[in-house]
Formats: structure tokens, sequence, C-alpha cells
């Protein structure tokens, strides 16, 4: 049985989650409209691997018999600067989403609540690689510069990438 504590924070982690999905919505429909197909299909990606790990926190909750508590989104910004200030806002997004989870492990291990704490290790790991993506591309745009040959190359890059739901889920 999932503890209050523990449902509450973990609630609060799915509206988080939700942010997040609504923010990359924002940023995908920032570049479609820079006409930048490619990293508009990387933000849907984002988008959809967000929304996954909602649902898997949704799932979690209702599995241990909890009540799942939906909350109000904030509006995400709607226009960036560049490329380079959409993803300087991504990795730092993910950063505070990765302080976010670290507090959740903290509190799993406060509350002595192992099976929160080992659901959560997921988690941790998949924010080293969402932290990771994220400054792949923006280490690409610093060197980039201001070279649209360069950008245009990358943008095709960036809408190869494809969603694939993990196989633990």
């Amino acid at each position: 049985m999932l503890n209050r504590k523990m449902e509450q924070a973990i609630n609060d982690q799915i509206n988080a989650e939700l942010y997040s999905a609504y923010l990359y919505l924002a940023m995908e429909a920032h570049f479609a409209a820079e006409g930048l197909p490619g990293f508009a299909a990387w933000m849907r990606v984002q988008t959809q691997e967000e929304l996954f790990h909602a649902m898997k926190m949704y799932d979690f909750v209702h599995g241990r018999g909890g009540r799942v508590a939906l909350g109000a989104i904030p509006k995400p910004p709607g226009k960036w600067k560049s490329p380079l200030d959409v993803f300087e806002n991504v990795l730092a997004h993910e950063q505070k989403v990765t302080g976010l989870i670290n507090v959740l492990v903290d509190l799993a291990l406060a509350e002595k609540d192992h099976a929160s704490h080992v659901f959560l290790q997921w988690f941790v790991t998949e924010q080293v690689e969402e932290e990771a993506s994220a400054g792949e591309v923006l280490q690409k745009l610093r060197l980039i510069g201001k070279d649209a040959n360069g950008l245009f190359v990358l943008d095709r890059e960036l809408g190869l990438r494809t969603f694939t739901p993990p196989a633990q889920a």
C-alpha cells in the first residue's frame, strides 16, 4: 500500500511530467512554425516520452492502492530566440526534473518505501539519458553556431528520432 506522503509526491511528479510534455509540445509548435520539421519531430518524440513517464507513474500509484489526483498544468512559453535557446531550456528543464526525481527517491528512502524506491530507479536512469540527449543536441548547436547549412543538416538528423516505448514498461 502506498502511504499518503509518497502518493502525494508521486501525484505531484505526474503533474510535472505532464507539464514537461506540454512544454515539449509547445517547443514542437515553435519549431514547426520556424520551418524546422526535424527539430519539431524531435520534440514530438520528447512529448511522447514525457507522457509515457506520467502514465508509468499513474499506473504505479493505482497498482499500489493509491489515488491519482491530477492538478492544473501551467501554460508553457510559446516562443524562443533560437534553436540554441530552446535546447538550453530543454537541458535546464531536464536538470530540474532530475532534481525532482532525486527528491522522490530521498522521500522513498525516508519513508522506508522500498517498492517506490525500486520503481523510481528506472526514472533515475532515464534522467541520465534525458540530460545526455539534450546535451548532445546542445553541443551540436554550439558547434554549428550561425551556420545555416549545419542547422539544416542537424534538422534532418533530428527528424530521424522515433519514439519506442521502453521494454521494461
